[in-house]
């Protein structure tokens, strides 16, 4: 990235989680003027067949398993959000949801009522009836989801808590659990999804299947555009009782899709997500300091520890003043968030960390 007067930034942040391909990729960018010269916005979502949503649709599920194989287009994460929200409660006939403590769904109604950190939701109450929230990766707080439980809903990784990355029996866990109770589970993957992990899915790390599943961020190539995906079963749910059960106006916009196919051919063309794991090894090989108490994560989703927000802050205003752009978590004031572009390179990734290191070093030398 480069600002007004060119000067040269590395992104380490990937516009959280939105630019896994950088900035401009050509291929995304011919698809765009592709699509542009053909059409833009022609009519409400759903009320027209138009090839780049269906096209986009199937390759997103030839990638998926089985049972995820109906896509919903909406405009952002939040609102994939309202409508998986929306669908569970629609398909199970129930209203209580589960939440987890310190999660982050985005800032409209629904979402902020399944957000786990009271200082972002008071000032808006009263939210949603009928939300519990549990402990991430507590086994013992399933207890807490039962027959009246409509759905779950958990980010597979949690982002804005400071990257957690749970174990796999507490996932393997929460999905018998809610096939026992009849509990829809929502994984939340709008940051996690698209190879940020080292997996396409970050559920596959858990040998586990969601009953919906939402993207965005990455998913749209840099443009906007968010998901929800079910099965065909619960997905026709929305279709009758009432007629038009969700509704989206610029959800699915065929330029979006457009953008957001291309991205998807790039990762898988270019087997980006099987080059991750290298990546994430370098970063911890480099970021060693006496001031880093712990490097948090999976793949190129992760997340440096420091003291405090004070130090924290400092840290990465003066990565910014070198070059090196980054910042901190929602709920988790203290950490350095590390997530970017999976096409960065070794020499950058060695250039990103030195100047983190500079930085630290120059912290104790004041």
């Amino acid at each position: 990235m480069y600002d007004a007067e060119g000067k040269p930034y590395i992104d380490l942040i990937s516009g959280i989680g939105v630019s896994n391909l950088g900035h401009s990729h050509p291929y995304v960018i011919n698809a765009i003027k592709q699509q542009l010269d053909k059409y833009m916005h022609l009519m409400v979502y759903g009320e027209y067949v138009q090839t780049p949503q269906v096209r986009f649709a199937e390759k997103l599920v030839s990638q998926l398993p089985g049972n995820l194989q109906s896509v919903y287009f909406t405009n952002s994460g939040t609102e994939a959000v309202e409508g998986a929200l929306k669908l569970a409660k629609r398909f199970t006939g129930r209203s209580n949801i589960v939440a987890c403590n310190n999660s982050y769904h985005g800032s409209t109604q629904g979402a902020l009522s399944v957000m786990g950190n009271e200082e972002y939701k008071q000032a808006y109450r009263p939210l949603l009836p009928g939300v519990k929230f549990m402990r991430f990766n507590e086994i013992e707080d399933l207890e807490l989801i039962d027959e009246q439980t409509a759905c779950v809903i958990i980010e597979t990784i949690q982002g804005e808590a400071g990257i957690r990355v749970p174990d796999i029996a507490y996932m393997q866990a929460l999905r018998s659990k809610c096939t026992e109770t009849g509990t829809l589970l929502i994984l939340d993957e709008i940051q996690a999804a698209f190879g940020r992990t080292g997996k396409l899915f970050a559920f596959e790390h858990f040998g586990i299947v969601p009953d919906i599943l939402l993207l965005a961020k990455a998913l749209g190539g840099g443009m906007p555009l968010g998901a929800f995906i079910a099965s065909n079963n619960i997905m026709s749910a929305l279709k009758e009782n009432p007629i038009l059960g969700h509704i989206t106006t610029f959800g699915g916009h065929p330029v979006c899709c457009a953008a957001g196919l291309a991205a998807l051919e790039v990762l898988l063309n270019e087997n980006l997500c099987g080059q991750v794991p290298a990546k994430e090894e370098l970063f911890r090989e480099l970021l060693i300091h006496p001031a880093i108490k712990q490097l948090r994560g999976k793949g190129l989703m992760l997340a440096l520890e420091l003291d405090s927000f004070e130090l924290n802050k400092k840290i990465i205003d003066r990565c910014i003043a070198n070059g090196v752009i980054t910042d901190w978590f929602l709920h988790c004031s203290n950490s350095m968030r590390l997530a970017p572009p999976l096409i960065i390179t070794e020499d950058e990734i060695r250039k990103a960390c030195g100047v983190i290191i500079k930085c630290l070093d120059q912290d104790e030398t004041d």
